[in-house]
């Protein structure tokens, strides 16, 4: 597994019974986690003092419980990027801290690579890839379907700096911009997928990702250049493991221009077990091998 662990101002401090004590800066969250299966003891005083706790509801969504007044935004670092941290109605924070550990070797992969890199970022969210990119040396086209994540991924480029980078900011459904990019004869050189779970388009559309994510890889094949650099392929979905997706990018983008496919599980290391929580996996196509990934 590999582990976002060169982080200061974010720290999952403790998990237990379905939930995870999260420092975001100078502010301590509980959020629940369905992985977190264990009944350890609360090893951390901090689920005493934490400043807002989100319950989730039988009947789905949930609440925040705010036991200290906390403004509606502040920021954190990583490195030289800064992000707006937001807790929002379904429980997230807008930044997922475990996908540091991609941004790092995406930064590496665009920053070796000798050349111009373009960068396609899809379901880009608020913009983590999008700003490793760009602050690596690539141009990135940054695209997602909700017009308030990309608003809130500008906001973060402005506060790491990189706002007068060379970045498409597009509000759009990925798998028609990517058929529109086709027709344009738009190619990039990497690809950035992390695709939801389950969801539903604006006209009612079901996005189901184990029935979805073939066709998906498969059409981004079709804007890729002659020499691209690299393809990452995330999921948040237990049921959709690191290898599944290392075959998929095989007999996809692997099929069309050779090169290496890896894959692990990524997570954050637990301050008071020493363990790391497991968050996810990505699968990553290169033309060329990956050392230390």
């Amino acid at each position: 597994m590999r582990a976002a662990a060169n982080w200061h101002d974010y720290e999952l401090i403790d998990t237990t019974s379905g939930e995870k004590l999260e420092r975001w800066k100078n502010i301590t969250l509980i959020r629940p986690d369905p992985q977190i299966i264990w009944k350890t003891g609360k090893n951390s005083p901090g689920w005493n003092r934490a400043d807002a706790h989100y319950h989730r509801s039988k009947t789905g969504g949930g609440h925040w419980e705010y036991v200290h007044k906390l403004p509606e935004s502040w920021k954190i670092s990583y490195g030289d990027l800064t992000f707006k941290i937001s807790p929002t109605g379904f429980k997230h924070t807008g930044l997922f801290p475990e996908q540091a550990v991609n941004w790092d070797l995406f930064m590496k992969l665009i920053r070796e690579a000798g050349r111009p890199i373009s960068v396609l970022n899809l379901f880009a969210y608020t913009g983590g890839a999008t700003l490793a990119c760009l602050h690596a040396g690539a141009s990135v086209c940054h695209v997602d379907a909700s017009r308030g994540m990309v608003q809130w991924a500008k906001e973060n480029a402005v506060l790491s700096g990189l706002a007068d980078r060379p970045v498409r900011w597009i509000v759009d459904d990925c798998e028609k911009f990517i058929q529109r990019e086709i027709r344009r004869g738009h190619h990039y050189d990497a690809i950035i997928m992390d695709p939801p779970s389950y969801g539903r388009g604006p006209n009612g559309e079901v996005w189901q990702l184990e029935e979805k994510v073939y066709d998906l890889v498969k059409l981004c094949c079709g804007v890729l250049t002659e020499n691209p650099l690299f393809v990452a392929l995330s999921s948040y979905n237990t049921g959709l493991s690191a290898s599944v997706m290392a075959y998929l990018l095989g007999v996809t983008v692997g099929a069309e221009n050779g090169g290496n496919v890896m894959a692990d599980e990524i997570g954050l290391p637990v301050t008071a077990s020493k363990l790391v929580l497991p968050c996810g996996s990505v699968a990553i196509w290169s033309k060329e091998a990956i050392e230390n990934m």
